[in-house]
């Protein structure tokens, strides 16, 4: 009776702000070596949804910008301070906390695979497949879906994917990106055949070693990937 009545009062007071992060990685599930796309969540430990999986984010406080809260919050979580930080959307639905009614800046970030290996994991931090999240608290499935749709749209007219390479990389590690985020087989030699011929793609004389076959060369990304730690383009 006293939490129905403390939910009453909470939900005539002025919305909360906070901030919510989505942050992707490419990563081996184990049952193949072609990464796919994964991102980290955070167990809830108290009500509303206690023991449901969330996005990474927290209420926004009176001394940060919205940027710094977003890079805190990925910090403070994952341990992960990524280049490739941007806003992605606002989430204000009236009913998307049943306590109080919260917005949602949220934030997306693109994690390199050096980047994804130092993630910290714990009890209640645990990397998910993108395609595979289940059910998640408050309205987090519906952001996902969101950040997926906007990243796939995105990687078909932008540099967007080299954000998740290395300074160097060969030119199958690119289409791993392509095929990792629009989850869908590409024809290899047509793709190599595109990417020879885009303005922004420079062969080093550097090739990859430890493989058994003959070491394909690495290549290097001369354009811009997008805002690095900037808003929405």
């Amino acid at each position: 009776m006293v939490y129905s009545a403390n939910v009453s009062e909470r939900r005539q007071q002025p919305p909360e702000l906070a901030i919510s992060t989505v942050i992707f990685a490419l990563r081996s599930d184990g049952a193949t070596s072609r990464p796919t796309l994964w991102l980290p969540l955070v167990r809830r430990t108290r009500q509303p949804y206690r023991e449901l999986w969330a996005l990474p984010g927290g209420p926004l406080s009176a001394a940060e910008s919205l940027q710094d809260a977003a890079a805190r919050n990925l910090q403070e979580t994952t341990g992960l301070q990524p280049d490739y930080l941007e806003q992605l959307y606002a989430f204000g639905g009236l009913d998307r906390s049943p306590a109080q009614r919260v917005v949602s800046i949220v934030y997306w970030a693109l994690v390199k695979p050096d980047e994804a290996a130092l993630a910290r994991e714990t009890d209640n931090v645990r990397w998910f497949r993108a395609d595979a999240v289940g059910q998640l608290a408050f309205d987090h499935n519906q952001i996902v879906d969101y950040a997926l749709w906007r990243l796939r749209n995105k990687v078909a007219y932008s540099s967007i994917a080299y954000a998740f390479l290395g300074e160097k990389f060969t030119l199958a590690q690119v289409r791993e990106v392509y095929e990792a985020v629009l989850g869908k087989t590409l024809d290899p030699a047509n793709f190599r055949r595109q990417l020879r011929a885009a303005p922004d793609i420079e062969a080093t004389d550097e090739y990859l070693q430890g493989g058994r076959h003959r070491p394909p060369r690495l290549y290097r990304y001369t354009g811009s990937t997008g805002p690095k730690n900037g808003p929405l383009a």
